[in-house]
């Protein structure tokens, strides 16, 4: 157990966590060679808010120990996780043998799906509360797009969440968190405040995806707006709206509200008014384009085209890999191929990516200029469609990008094809200009994405959303959802005749849990 922060000691604070965004319907793994590992001052160092120099770093004594993150896809196994969580704690409890701490910044997103375990995140936030003990503040910044169960609202202090879809703000969000803590800990010190803040949640029983809920348009941007006014009220620490994950069939998944402040009446107030503001407007999500079968936006593609309007942007969305999808799936690559105007060259379409390590590997070991005939995709999932049968001119190849290794790019016909070793998202232009192509130019890009990113939202001159098959399928109907709570909007009506009891959306204070020894 450690001991309050006292003036004018400066604060120690512990850095961890582990990130990642994990569809249950995903088929595969995620295993820890997948996560990207940071230590020590390199941890510290990838956060540019705890520069040296910077006033976060200049006000409290940081220990960078350990943090993963990988790019969201299927649920970790349990060996993989136990090891993670062991470097992890481990290193927690070699930074307490060496002097006490008096908070902990703890990054985790929120969505961490592991096989046997239902709440990983918030097991490791149990389990850090009970190493470091009651006195030590635990902070945490989350993706909007986490779920925040009773059990991570416990262990948690402080807890604050992205406020933009896109997360324009994500690292605004980690350095309000480790700001929070820092001036918290002082604040404290000084005698102004009590140590640990009320916290009050209210689950909101909704479930929505990413691209129904962008800040970009209503009713998520007016929605929005309004956690900063409840965060700026006397009495009042932070606020955030967490939408949930929609691809993980847990019982913790849904929309939830959380708000901390010293005012239990402003606390319970702020949080019981932004859960039914999301409440009221429930009905009003939409998704954020224009929405279609593929067949549908390639159709409304080649028509713009047509017209002079390119570069047309075509989300292939349920196998996004930002958003859990194995990146792999070939039901897209198959359709596009069969298109007459693509085969032929006169659609000229960039499609990115197919991951395919011995695809890639082999295509760029035959070179620039060589044809090949490969098969290629559907390693992990090949649950909706079979490996393609590609021969193609290599267009291209990249070699060394820290994420996908090596990037191809194949043409057959009109079809130019980003085959990487690896998975990646391409969110930038500069990922398309790597590797030899100008997407402003090209006629149609279809993307494995939800909604577009910002670089490619300013260039694409129009574009559609594709609800197309995968892991993270934008039609939830078409997944099953079996361990959710229920009821859940928009599975289940509430009111009316037949309908469910709406909720009370009351705010309930979440207590702290106490310490223990670990075990």
């Amino acid at each position: 157990m450690t001991s309050p922060v006292t003036s004018p000691h400066r604060p120690r604070i512990a850095v961890l966590g582990a990130s990642l965004e994990a569809s249950t319907h995903s088929p595969g793994a995620t295993l820890t060679s997948d996560f990207v590992r940071l230590d020590g001052e390199e941890l510290l160092a990838s956060r540019p808010w705890l520069a040296p120099g910077t006033p976060l770093r200049e006000t409290a004594d940081w220990v960078g120990l350990t943090h993963y993150r990988a790019i969201p896809g299927a649920p970790v196994p349990a060996a993989d996780w136990a090891e993670m969580t062991g470097v992890l704690l481990g290193g927690l409890e070699r930074a307490l043998a060496q002097g006490p701490l008096d908070g902990v910044l703890l990054d985790v997103h929120g969505a961490m799906s592991v096989v046997g375990t239902d709440d990983p995140e918030a097991e490791l936030a149990a389990a850090v509360r009970r190493l470091v003990g009651p006195d030590c503040l635990v902070s945490t910044g989350m993706d909007l797009h986490g779920n925040v169960s009773e059990l991570l609202a416990q262990a948690c202090d402080l807890l604050t969440c992205y406020r933009m879809a896109p997360h324009e703000d994500a690292e605004e969000t980690k350095e309000r968190a480790a700001r929070n803590l820092v001036d918290r800990l002082l604040a404290a010190a000084r005698g102004e405040v009590p140590l640990r803040p009320l916290k009050a949640r209210v689950p909101v029983p909704v479930l929505l995806p990413g691209e129904k809920t962008s800040t970009r348009v209503e009713p998520a941007a007016s929605l929005y707006a309004l956690v900063p006014q409840v965060e700026a009220r006397p009495g009042v620490l932070d606020a955030g709206i967490w939408i949930g994950y929609a691809w993980a069939d847990l019982p913790r998944s849904s929309a939830c509200v959380v708000v901390t402040g010293d005012d239990e009446a402003a606390v319970r107030a702020g949080a019981e008014e932004l859960a039914r503001a999301m409440w009221a407007v429930r009905d009003d999500f939409a998704f954020v384009a224009p929405t279609g079968s593929l067949a549908e936006c390639l159709d409304a593609a080649a028509e713009a085209v047509a017209r002079g309007v390119r570069p047309f942007f075509v989300s292939d969305s349920g196998d996004n890999p930002t958003a859990g999808g194995s990146g792999d799936a070939t039901w897209t690559l198959t359709r596009l191929l069969e298109r007459p105007e693509v085969a032929s060259g006169q659609l000229e379409v960039v499609y990115a990516s197919v991951p395919d390590a011995e695809a890639a590997r082999a295509a760029a070991a035959a070179g620039v200029g060589a044809r090949v005939q490969l098969r290629v995709g559907a390693r992990v999932d090949d649950v909706h469609a079979p490996p393609v049968a590609l021969d193609a001119v290599v267009e291209h190849v990249h070699v060394g990008d820290p994420v996908a290794r090596t990037e191809v790019v194949l043409r057959t016909g009109g079809l130019r094809l980003l085959l990487t070793e690896r998975r990646k998202p391409y969110h930038l232009e500069g990922d398309f200009l790597r590797n030899g192509i100008d997407a402003r130019a090209a006629d149609v890009v279809v993307v494995k994405i939800g909604y577009l990113e910002p670089e490619l939202f300013a260039m694409a001159a129009d574009w559609r959303l594709a609800l197309t098959p995968g892991g993270v399928d934008q039609d939830l109907a078409r997944l099953p959802h079996e361990r959710i709570a229920r009821p859940m909007h928009p599975y289940d009506a509430f009111g009316g005749p037949g309908g469910a009891p709406e909720p009370s959306l009351e705010a309930v204070l979440v207590g702290g849990l106490e310490s223990s020894s670990p075990n």
